[in-house]
């Protein structure tokens, strides 16, 4: 069945719902693992049934291990005159991401060694991690560093590293098959909005409006840190890979920059067609071949798993001039960009959900349309006569509708109730 589009919000009004959303969880300190992970989970869990899912430090995920989980409470910096120059509570940036706890007094020079600044803009506060090195160390900007008067600084970051989990979320809403679609995103960064609240609120939208519609596909949802999120869902799931039939990773989909569709490894996949169609029908658009740079789709699509999933963004990661940096805010991430993506992966899901192939059953010449009240002598622009007859030409068993909408210029919706039409007319079956 189709998406109803009647009961599906308009992008405008989704569009300020989910900017909405991004600000109450702008300030919440996410990372790779942790408490903050899971508060995000808390609030979209208010209207979805999102299940969190633990995988315990230590756990070996292929070529990874899931590391110590990481908790900060508080941090800051303290300057001579016993002014505080930096304070977590100002913004999750401020702490290099895993840093390990700190409380001492030392020199500025020392402290200059800890301290992250922005490559090329002073006034601005990278987004720095360090996951895998045991180091402490805050994050500023490099004119607020290059006024610090001489001295002695005190340091202190509250955090912990210890045994624990890492934490994910996921949706599965049931389909009239067992053939899956998974929809993915990453919700580890902590005080970006494009990169990735974007993401992690339009694929929430899209939860919300997927368990009103009538499926297809069973739809499994995900939110996971970035990397080893996923490898995690896929060492979990690695004896149902072969139900998953297509897949999509949301990211970067807020900011002002044109719709942007990166195909999967394998490049001919039924969501690179649907997504090329799509987006071919938006102005600037852009569809591009697959790359192993990138996010979450290279998990994926990584050799031993090369399954179909490809990624919808905006301006891609390090594209943008606020990427990993206090200027991805939520001024950078639009309610009209969210809307216009919202719509779009959901055109996109709609295309996939309802692409099928047909037979002609009367294939030995051209059936007679006007008897059974498909042909008009006289059109006047309301039959769908050219649908009926590219349909009719090419329900050999081996173009399904995308491939007839591609070849013929027609709206893939006006194809697909074609088809539905001569199928009732006992002119088209459906195949398996």
């Amino acid at each position: 069945m189709p998406i109803h589009w009647d009961t599906v919000p308009a992008p405008e009004a989704v569009g300020q719902e989910l900017h909405g959303l991004m600000r109450e969880l702008f300030p919440i300190r996410r990372s790779l693992t942790g408490e903050g992970v899971r508060e995000t989970l808390a609030v979209l869990a208010r209207e979805v049934p999102l299940e969190v899912v633990e995988t315990p430090t230590g756990t070996p995920v292929f070529d990874w291990t899931v590391p110590r989980e990481w908790n900060v409470r508080a941090a800051w910096i303290e300057g001579p005159d016993g002014e505080r120059v930096l304070d977590l509570a100002d913004s999750p940036l401020h702490v290099l991401g895993y840093s390990v706890p700190v409380d001492a007094v030392i020199p500025l020079a020392e402290l200059r060694e800890h301290v992250f600044t922005h490559a090329d803009d002073p006034d601005l506060i990278p987004y720095r991690t360090s996951y895998w090195e045991e180091q402490w160390g805050f994050c500023m900007s490099r004119s607020r560093l290059d006024a610090l008067p001489d001295g002695d600084y005190r340091v202190r970051i509250d955090s912990t590293l210890e045994h624990g989990s890492l934490t994910s979320g996921e949706v599965t809403i049931a389909g009239e098959t067992e053939d899956e679609f998974l929809l993915s995103t990453y919700v580890c960064h902590p005080a970006l909005a494009n990169d990735n609240l974007s993401g992690v609120v339009l694929l929430w939208a899209l939860a919300r409006t997927l368990r009103e519609q009538p499926l297809r596909h069973t739809f499994r949802l995900f939110w996971g840190p970035g990397t080893l999120g996923p490898l995690c869902w896929l060492a979990r799931n690695q004896e149902r890979l072969d139900r998953l039939a297509h897949g999509l990773v949301v990211s970067c989909v807020g900011d002002r920059g044109p719709l942007r569709y990166k195909r999967s490894r394998r490049g001919d996949a039924t969501i690179d067609r649907a997504a090329a169609y799509v987006l071919g029908r938006e102005p600037e658009s852009i569809v591009g071949d697959w790359q192993p740079s990138g996010g979450d789709e290279r998990q994926y699509c990584s050799p031993g798993f090369d399954l179909p999933v490809g990624t919808l963004s905006r301006t891609l990661h390090g594209l943008f001039p606020e990427y990993h940096s206090s200027a991805d805010d939520l001024d950078l991430v639009t309610p009209e960009s969210l809307g216009a993506s919202f719509r779009a992966a959901l055109e996109l899901i709609d295309v996939v959900e309802t692409n099928r192939s047909y037979r002609n059953l009367s294939p030995y010449g051209e059936p007679q349309l006007g008897r059974r009240g498909l042909y008009q002598s006289v059109p006047d622009g309301t039959n769908p006569e050219a649908a009926y007859l590219w349909l009719l030409s090419l329900s050999d068993s081996s173009h399904d509708l995308l491939a007839i909408a591609e070849r013929s210029g027609l709206p893939f919706a006006t194809v697909r109730d074609a088809a539905a039409t001569l199928e009732a007319h006992e002119l088209l079956e459906r195949l398996p």
